[in-house]
């Protein structure tokens, strides 16, 4: 061999020896690589595994030193360390928990993103504080700032971190996650530490988080988002959804508390109760990234088996599915106060949800709503219409006895229109009662559209989402009373809404100032809705194009010169043969003591 040979082999050994060197995996490339040869034989296995993923994380701040005496203290040494975060994933969520406080570092809904198409991540990192506080003796140990040891991770759906008072004293934190679905189960074990830890029967949580915003429209969005919570005795409640609030519960048992936002909701789930817990909400509105600050401090009772059984719920608010997940969490929509909750659960969500198996858009759901909703109110409709065309019907008559009696006489005037309608057989409000039964169902749903998780993110013609407004021109500044934009459904629900006025006004022959207060509750509806979901002006603009074919259709069925005849037929029957109604009863009451009153005044 040459020396020139010898020199170029010799060179070629230095740079594969150099190369194995600099190429060498890291051990967290080891151990991800064995998680993924894992995984792969779970899968040809036929299995749908829940990823455990382990990678360091540098902590934000810079670790003050720690003195001997402070690591020689009670869990002293769990001082020391790195944090570390663990992925716990299925087909539905993704979880990081990391070893700083055994905590939930972060939530992401994998099938959901944000408005404007973002990974829809429900905290991550500062934004979510979880831990308890241990008395031992003197100490006060703060796990939130603590270093937790793993365990073990099974390479699938369970991760278990441990604080440790002695190799057989300690408490573990046991996460289990399923192939699907968006509970996690959390379980707190504490060993050998009832003569070590003061109150050891009861875990003194701490919970926190910055709740991130994930719709278009914060206003909103911060409207149906505040702490909630289940007791056992009384059922759900909440704190105050429009300002800043806390509240104290001792004397009931609470079963869950929640962090709910608009669409999607963080549950503790305490499966043998909560026997304390003082929690509160607040906001910021200078803050454009978080809705709101939750916090709740409880006290979690201890199962029999000396373990602390509780469960997350990181999903999303559909009613439906909150029923199939138990626990009444679905009593966090808010379908109304009062009775007309029972209209949108009873009556309108069951109509909505058959309507979904059709597979049509849900802009197509809410016509085909509004129609059944129209055919269903029709005789009311008519009877309204009928009373409304008695009454003009009628005018000319009243015009008469207005001219007779004069406006000087208020009273006597009413006396003498009472007259008019107890003779004709008419019964003044009955154009205003089948309206009123109507009413109901349009407040119940200026609750039930915003609250309507379906239609998130649901587009139709132009609007492409139907669960906020359709900013159809913007102004870059905020107007008072209509705010920075302008929506282009509630301007069109406005002008149809104008228009029914006009010809309400039309066939009912109203005068005054009655006829102009008509007019003004539609421009106040304008401010009031234009930051409203564009579903629900959608719906109203629907429903008035329907009340105006069901009026037409109507105007066609009811002749004007039949109802003259029937009022003349029954101005020529006898008083005693006529039905005296228990309203025209109270009002001619009512006119004949305000006569007498004014005769003493005279």
């Amino acid at each position: 061999m040459d020396r020139n040979t010898f020199t170029g082999l010799f060179l070629i050994m230095i740079i594969i020896a150099g190369s194995v060197y600099l190429m060498k995996p890291t051990d967290a490339e080891i151990q991800k690589e064995k998680q993924r040869v894992h995984l792969d034989s779970l899968k040809k296995a036929g299995k749908n595994p829940v990823q455990a993923v382990v990678h360091s994380a540098a902590d934000t701040a810079a670790k003050p030193a720690i003195d001997s005496a402070a690591l020689k203290a009670p869990f002293g040494a769990s001082l020391a360390g790195g944090e570390q975060l663990i992925t716990l994933e299925n087909k539905d969520i993704r979880l990081k928990i990391s070893t700083r406080g055994a905590r939930v570092y972060s939530a992401e809904l994998k099938n959901f993103k944000t408005f404007d198409k973002k990974p829809l991540i429900l905290f991550d990192g500062t934004d979510n504080k979880f831990g308890t506080t241990l008395t031992v003796g003197s100490t006060i140990v703060n796990t939130n700032e603590r270093y937790f040891g793993q365990v073990y991770t099974d390479g699938s759906n369970t991760v278990a971190l441990r604080l440790s008072y002695s190799p057989t004293q300690y408490i573990d934190y046991v996460y289990t996650l399923p192939e699907e679905g968006y509970k996690v189960a959390f379980t707190v074990k504490p060993v050998g530490l009832d003569g070590v830890v003061a109150n050891s029967d009861k875990f003194n949580l701490n919970w926190e988080s910055n709740v991130r915003k994930q719709e278009m429209d914060m206003a909103l969005e911060r409207q149906y988002s505040s702490v909630f919570y289940n007791t056992f005795d009384d059922g759900v409640d909440y704190l105050s959804e429009t300002k800043d609030d806390a509240k104290e519960v001792a004397d009931h048992k609470i079963q869950w508390v929640s962090f709910k936002a608009h669409f999607f909701s963080s549950v503790l789930i305490a499966k043998n109760g909560i026997s304390k817990a003082n929690m509160a909400v607040s906001h910021d509105t200078s803050d454009h990234v978080h809705i709101k600050e939750m916090k709740a401090n409880l006290v979690v009772d201890r199962a029999a088996n000396g373990t602390f059984p509780m469960e997350f719920y990181f999903g999303y608010n559909k009613f439906d599915f909150l029923q199939t997940q138990g626990y009444d969490l679905e009593k966090q929509v808010d379908l109304g106060w009062g009775p007309l909750k029972y209209i949108n659960r009873f009556a309108v969500l069951p109509v909505f949800h058959f309507l979904e198996q059709f597979n049509w858009s849900y802009g197509l759901i809410i016509l085909a709503l509004t129609v059944i909703l129209k055919l269903v109110l029709s005789p009311l409709t008519y009877k309204s219409y009928l009373s409304m065309a008695k009454m003009r019907v009628l005018k000319p008559e009243m015009d008469e006895i207005k001219a007779k009696v004069g406006e000087d006489n208020p009273t006597l005037l009413q006396q003498e229109y009472l007259k008019l309608y107890k003779k004709a057989g008419v019964n003044p409000l009955g154009g205003c009662l089948p309206l009123l039964l109507q009413m109901p169902i349009v407040i119940a749903f200026f609750r039930f559209f915003p609250s309507l998780f379906e239609l998130r993110g649901e587009s139709f013609l132009w609007m492409h989402d139907l669960s906020t407004y359709d900013a159809f021109v913007k102004f870059g500044f905020t107007i008072p009373f209509l705010g920075d934009h302008l929506s282009l459904m509630c301007v069109l629900m406005t002008i149809s809404t104008l228009i029914y006025t006009y010809f309400n006004n039309q066939i009912s022959g109203v005068t005054g100032q009655m006829k102009y207060i008509g007019y003004i509750t539609p421009i106040i509806f304008l401010g009031a809705l234009n930051s409203y979901p564009a579903g629900l002006n959608y719906y109203y603009f629907l429903a008035n194009m329907f009340t105006f074919l069901q009026q037409y259709i109507i105007r066609l069925m009811v002749d004007d010169k039949k109802i003259h005849a029937q009022i003349q037929e029954n101005k020529k029957k006898p008083e005693s043969t006529k039905k005296k109604s228990g309203f025209g009863a109270k009002m001619e009451e009512m006119m004949r003591q305000q006569q007498q009153l004014q005769g003493k005044k005279k």
